[in-house]
């Protein structure tokens, strides 16, 4: 099972207890051994500077959504783990709020944790995003993947 969404700003939202329990109620769940997750929050302080929000955005909601699912899709086979969910917000977001859930499973804890740390990285790097950071430095740009 992959399940890949990106989810505008105002849908319903999941928290990583919800994605976790779409995992254990796979069939797959009886071959694994090993869960791990990721939940990616609003970083608030940094040594020089605070952020107030952050505004995430994409220019094609569809078009990252289908992205996101091809690099599932090569890591699940990369790693032969069983079961990925993804969840990756837009919006205006607040310190401690979350932006991007991560679940996956697999039946030992190495390449499930490898297929977690290269989700990860690869979503960071690979799609398109746009972060606005608003805060005490002011307002700043950041550019991802695309």
């Amino acid at each position: 099972m992959i399940i890949a969404r990106i989810i505008p700003d105002g849908e319903k939202t999941s928290t990583i207890t919800d994605l976790t329990q779409q995992i254990k109620n796979s069939p797959s769940i009886n071959e694994c051994g090993a869960i791990f997750t990721f939940e990616g929050i609003v970083r608030g302080k940094e040594t020089l500077k605070t952020t107030d929000k952050i505004v995430l955005t994409t220019p094609n909601t569809e078009k990252t959504e289908k992205e996101l699912e091809k690099i599932l899709k090569e890591v699940q086979s990369e790693h032969g783990v069983k079961d990925i969910v993804v969840v990756h917000y837009l919006g205006q977001f607040k310190p401690g709020d979350s932006l991007f859930l991560v679940v996956v499973s697999g039946s030992h804890r190495h390449e499930t944790r490898a297929a977690l740390e290269e989700i990860v990285e690869r979503v960071k790097y690979e799609l398109d995003f746009k972060k606005e950071e608003i805060g005490s430095a002011g307002s700043k740009v950041i550019m991802s993947g695309g």
